[in-house]
């Protein structure tokens, strides 16, 4: 009688186990319109102006004049306006960057030093140091420190 009654529980038991319903399929969801996405990239603002530089502007001097992109390490864009170039080697320049490690995109307007080949910025508001190197190319080789952490990269005139 005892294993009856545990055959009609085990009967029961499977009666009672069916398979799963087909869930009738899922509405389309509907499209997404654009989505912006923040900036990630270096932007100078277009009222940013090149003042040419004057004749008593040592060639190697003037040949820093303009408005610079590029990428440090390939991946973070850069841009460098050199806004005005002194007798002496002085600049005005824009320096905007985009994400950049911890560092969202910005921009900077600053002062720099030419020796040489090499343009030297003072230290840009973000706590970054920045050089640009004039390469026999007309390229030039940026080096921007930021953290502890160096980062370079090449630049071409735009």
């Amino acid at each position: 009688m005892r294993n009856a009654m545990l055959g009609l529980a085990a009967l029961a038991l499977a009666g009672c186990q069916s398979a799963p319903e087909a869930l009738p399929p899922a509405a389309p969801e509907p499209a997404l319109g654009p989505v912006a996405l923040p900036s990630s990239s270096a932007v100078i603002d277009q009222s940013v102006t090149i003042t040419p530089p004057s004749k008593g502007v040592p060639t190697q001097y003037a040949a820093f004049s303009g408005i610079w992109a590029g990428r440090l390490e390939g991946m973070y864009e850069g841009k460098l306006a050199v806004q005005t170039v002194s007798p002496k080697g002085k600049v005005a320049v824009t320096y905007a960057w985009g994400d950049l490690a911890d560092n969202r995109p910005g921009v900077a307007d600053g002062t720099g030093k030419i020796v040489g080949n090499t343009l030297k910025l003072e230290r840009l508001p973000n706590g970054a140091d920045a050089t640009f190197m004039m390469l026999p190319d007309g390229t030039l080789s940026g080096t921007y420190t930021l953290a502890g952490q160096t980062y370079t990269g090449a630049f071409i005139r735009q």
